[in-house]
Order: structure tokens, then C-alpha cells, then sequence
């Protein structure tokens, strides 16, 4: 379930959180890159999440809606900075379509799959920002707790893969 791994991270800007995953890494990465898929497991209940589009390859935009149980929209929306199928993604709110600067930059986004064999995986997400004030601020909006459920949510649905 989720197991937490120690991970240090690399300044005061980034966030990470690691986890040994039950469940392999094909699966964890459908999770991630289907557009079917990522409402099943992307935000913390009682939020929903809406693809809007996503464009997997370096440069192809990603748009997602999440929704609190209220219905308030919380729009996100970036660029894929790398595709790599069943390791890593890394993508960034700092750029839109065409490599348009964003009016607000917030974060780049790595996450990595390492198949740890049995059918397990260690799985790292990495929030890196662009000042300690965001970084404050993901940390306020509750990353750390989010980003666990998260990662249990996308375990158990990878398991029914």
C-alpha cells in the first residue's frame, strides 16, 4: 500500500514525494497518460478531474480541470518537457501551445517510474518551483497529503490493470 520512501530533495524550491508502489510500472504509466484513466485517480476525493487535452510528446500541450465538491473550477494547464514510455514524465505549467510563456509560472513537474521487480515499482514525483514563495504555497495548499492520496488512489487502479 503506498509505502513511503525517504528521498531528499535537491533545495528549497522542490518538493518530492517517493513511494514503493504494489503495482508495475506499465501500469502506473497507462494511469498517468491515459486520458480515461487519470479522472479515476488524479485528484483527492471528493475532487473531480476532467482532461481537456493532452498531447503526449515533448512540446504537446496537457489541459485538466479539477473540481472541488462544490464544482469550483481549478483549471491547470502546461507543456510536456519529456515522454519517456514506462520511466518519466516531465511537464510544466511555465509554457502553453507553441512554447508560449504562461502568464504565471508555478512549477515543472518530474515523475519517475523505477521497476523495483515482483511488480513493484518506486515511484517519485518531484515539484520543482520557480521561488520559495510557490514552493510555501504548494506546501500550504497541502502537497504532501494530496500528492499521498494520490499516489494510493493511482496504486489501487494501476492494480486493476
Amino acid at each position: 500500500m503506498a509505502t513511503p520512501v525517504e528521498m531528499q530533495t535537491e533545495n528549497e524550491r522542490e518538493l518530492v514525494l517517493a513511494r514503493r508502489l504494489a503495482a508495475p510500472t506499465q501500469a502506473l504509466y497507462r494511469c498517468w497518460t491515459d486520458p480515461e484513466l487519470i479522472p479515476k485517480w488524479f485528484a483527492p476525493a471528493p475532487f473531480t478531474t476532467e482532461v481537456l487535452e493532452m498531447d503526449l510528446r515533448p512540446g504537446g500541450t496537457q489541459k485538466l480541470v479539477m473540481r472541488d465538491a462544490e464544482g469550483n473550477p481549478y483549471p491547470t494547464a502546461g507543456v510536456y518537457l519529456e515522454v519517456v514510455p514506462n520511466r518519466k514524465l516531465s511537464f510544466t505549467d511555465a509554457f502553453t501551445a507553441g512554447w508560449k510563456p504562461s502568464e504565471k509560472p508555478f512549477m515543472a513537474a518530474e515523475i519517475t517510474f523505477e521497476d523495483l521487480g515482483n511488480g513493484e515499482t518506486l515511484y517519485v514525483a518531484r515539484a520543482r518551483h520557480w521561488s520559495v514563495e510557490d514552493t510555501q504555497a504548494h506546501i500550504q495548499m497541502g502537497f504532501h497529503e494530496g500528492w499521498g492520496i494520490c499516489a494510493a488512489q493511482l496504486e489501487a487502479l494501476a492494480q486493476t490493470l
